[in-house]
């Protein structure tokens, strides 16, 4: 069984909470929750490292930590998790959730510690953008794929295949559930910490944070012939000069911006 830490972090406004979720993921942090002025924020114990939360944290914040058992997070995430619905276009329920209506696509994510379950602002802003896009018979890369959430939708939307891909165990066995959930067929899950090898796709969706996307921005481009479509996300909205520059150099052209609650997510095409 994984157990887990909950830290709870005393923060001075909503914008130092979003800015520290952000720091707070470069350090293996990967499920938030925000109530006020207090910021939740949950991590495997073995990637727990106390020293470096110390060195991240803005000085004289108060903070505590407490081990959460793997199946009492999972109780407490049930009890909390409502069903999301993005501008009618989808609908994120979990499988004890009523079927939702009045959406295009409905989607069921089982709700374990594994971001991309529509709540976190990311992921809303992952799905705005991929629906200004056809997907028919394209292929799809979802690197960072988390829940499976993107590539499912990715698949709903017309997708011939989707490669999927996450470095954690635990998100691959989550997003395997939830594929199997949502009767997809052309979804093909690997856990893989690179894109290093992968074949050239249309579309690629990353939804991971800023240094990664910085250390792959080569990669990235040479998975897409000019023309094909890059979806990325999971950074701050003051991040957007730093990111554009960096896919602008491996030969992208930004061509929308969704934002939402401080995170930002942006369309590139390659040329």
């Amino acid at each position: 069984m994984t157990n887990y830490i909950r830290a709870e972090i005393q923060t001075t406004s909503a914008e130092q909470s979003e800015i520290l979720i952000s720091e707070l993921s470069d350090i293996k942090f990967y499920a938030f929750e925000l109530e006020e002025n207090i910021l939740f924020a949950y991590i495997k114990q073995e990637d727990f490292n106390e020293e470096k939360l110390k060195i991240l944290l803005p000085k004289n914040t108060a903070y505590k930590y407490s081990v959460i058992e793997d199946r009492n997070w999972n109780q407490e995430w049930e009890s909390q998790l409502q069903p999301v619905t993005i501008n009618n276009f989808v609908g994120i329920r979990a499988s004890f959730h009523k079927p939702l209506k009045n959406v295009e696509h409905e989607i069921i994510i089982t709700p374990k510690m594994s971001f991309g379950t529509g709540h976190h602002s990311t992921t809303f802003l992952m799905i705005d953008l991929m629906a200004a896009i056809d997907f028919k018979n394209k292929t799809v890369l979802d690197f960072g794929t988390g829940t499976g959430v993107l590539a499912i939708l990715g698949e709903k939307m017309g997708a011939a295949s989707v490669t999927a891909i996450d470095y954690d165990e635990w998100s691959i066995n989550n997003a395997s559930e939830n594929i199997e959930a949502n009767n997809c067929n052309h979804i093909i899950l690997e856990k893989k910490d690179n894109i290093i090898g992968l074949p050239i796709v249309d579309i690629i969706l990353a939804n991971i944070n800023l240094n990664v996307l910085e250390a792959n921005a080569e990669n990235l481009s040479i998975l897409l012939q000019p023309g094909s479509l890059l979806i990325v996300s999971g950074f701050l909205s003051k991040d957007e000069e730093a990111i554009v520059t960096i896919f602008v150099k491996n030969k992208f052209v930004k061509k929308h911006i969704s934002q939402k609650d401080g995170w930002m997510a942006l369309l590139f095409e390659k040329h």
